[in-house]
């Protein structure tokens, strides 16, 4: 019966998102507070537990995702993207321009929400599209797989840490793996797949071509890589270097506070404050009302990952969890594998990579105990099975179709097919790596 329930509340919840259109964080409390009463849960334990479910989701991440914000907006008004794009097609020329977008997507995808990123650099693909004369799609097609892949495996983005927070897993482990399992995801889907849409040579939006900035209005390129990727290098210096260092030594309890993922995304944040704000001519007063304006844009996300978290909780109060963990036990299927399909089901149906991750982490938080599986690798299936073919109810796939100009079967042919990849060499790719370190 809890599991029938259960069954119910999640259909109910994809009509709720994706026919009714009711906002995401009133669909996952409604549906917290039916399943809740479904399960003969008194009034008090379900307010009791939808209050410990968003507390306890946001209180891990509200911090890291405010400061992920905050540094995306300096990296994306200062010019920061630019020049690195700029200076990845200096290194390969415009005959490789696509595997220049293709690095330049994954390196700027690093700390950048999928969006802004988008908005970033599909304007630089459109415009060197038209200077060169080169098929968009085939020269940005691999940037997008980047950012996408970036978006759907790598913590500080948003699902993947909240999930990583939810399983207790390592945040430079998740992210060392992530990251193997990312680069053959990115050949396959971006350039491998991306090598085989020359024929669209339909022309780019113009109106989003990108506004030429000089050397002097850019950060240079030193700045520009090191604020990107300075977060990501404190948390790997920090899980590589220090077990090699004593453990109680000074070296090794600052290595262990600057990979803390806060402090990491703290201190990159007050750098690019100073390299990307003050010393680019603005005052304290216009830098902050930048960082003010980044955390409004994710303000909604927070909610969403409150309600999941919400409903989550009531689903372990009401003794679903287990029952789940009791059931999965049982299946022939590899636990990453029920996560991956559970995940992609729920992405499909709803068209949030974010609510079918997060959902999916506390439906499978308990097959953890009783499976024994790698919390890392299980971020990384869950997070792949997000990125499960996107079609008409995910933004992405109108914010593609709109930049690019296809039409709606040729999105689909092109945009879909790339996400779907995305998610199924992910999959592989955790398979492959579950068998070298188990």
């Amino acid at each position: 019966m809890p599991l029938l329930i259960t069954t119910l509340g999640i259909f109910v919840l994809i009509i709720l998102i994706s026919s009714a259109r009711l906002h995401t964080f009133l669909a996952f409390l409604l549906v917290s507070l039916g399943v809740g009463f479904a399960l003969g849960l008194s009034p008090s334990t379900i307010f009791e537990s939808i209050q410990k479910g968003i507390g306890g989701t946001l209180g891990s991440i509200v911090g890291i995702i405010a400061l992920g914000a905050m540094l995306g907006k300096l990296v994306a008004t200062s010019g920061a993207a630019q020049q690195i794009a700029v200076t990845m097609m200096s290194l390969v020329g415009t005959r490789h321009a696509r595997w220049a977008f293709m690095i330049t997507g994954f390196i700027v995808g690093l700390p950048l929400f999928y969006s802004v990123g988008f908005l970033l650099l599909a304007p630089l693909v459109i415009t060197v599209a038209y200077r060169y004369k080169l098929p968009a799609l085939y020269i940005g097609l691999p940037m997008l797989a980047s950012l996408s892949v970036t978006q759907g495996y790598l913590p500080p983005h948003p699902a993947p840490l909240a999930i990583l927070k939810q399983f207790n897993a390592d945040m430079g482990l998740t992210l060392g793996y992530g990251i193997l399992v990312s680069i053959p995801a990115i050949l396959i889907s971006g350039a491998l797949f991306g090598s085989t849409l020359k024929r669209y040579t339909t022309l780019p939006n113009k109106v989003f071509m990108a506004a030429e900035l000089t050397d002097e209005q850019m950060p240079s390129v030193a700045v520009s890589f090191l604020t990107v990727l300075l977060p990501i290098l404190l948390i790997g210096v920090s899980t590589f270097v220090r077990p090699l260092l004593a453990e109680r030594s000074p070296a090794s309890q600052v290595l262990l506070t600057l990979g803390e993922p806060t402090v990491s995304m703290l201190v990159s944040v007050l750098v690019a404050v100073g390299l990307l704000g003050l010393k680019r001519g603005k005052s304290m007063a216009e830098t902050t009302v930048l960082l003010t304006d980044s955390v409004k844009e994710v303000a909604m996300l927070l909610l969403i990952f409150g309600g999941a978290g919400a409903l989550k909780q009531v689903l372990t109060d009401g003794g679903v969890s287990q029952a789940i963990a009791d059931l999965m036990q049982h299946s022939s299927l590899h636990p990453y594998v029920l996560a991956w399909t559970m995940a992609a089901i729920i992405r499909v149906c709803v068209g949030s990579s974010t609510v079918s991750g997060i959902t999916t982490a506390g439906f499978v938080a308990p097959l953890l105990k009783a499976s024994g599986v790698e919390p890392n690798l299980m971020v990384l299936s869950i997070g792949a099975g997000s990125m499960m073919f996107s079609h008409v109810n995910d933004t992405g796939f109108w914010l593609f179709r709109e930049y690019f100009q296809l039409s709606m079967a040729d999105t689909l042919k092109t945009w879909s097919v790339m996400e779907t990849l995305v998610s199924v060499t992910g999959l592989a790719g955790v398979m492959v790596l579950n068998l070298i370190i188990a």
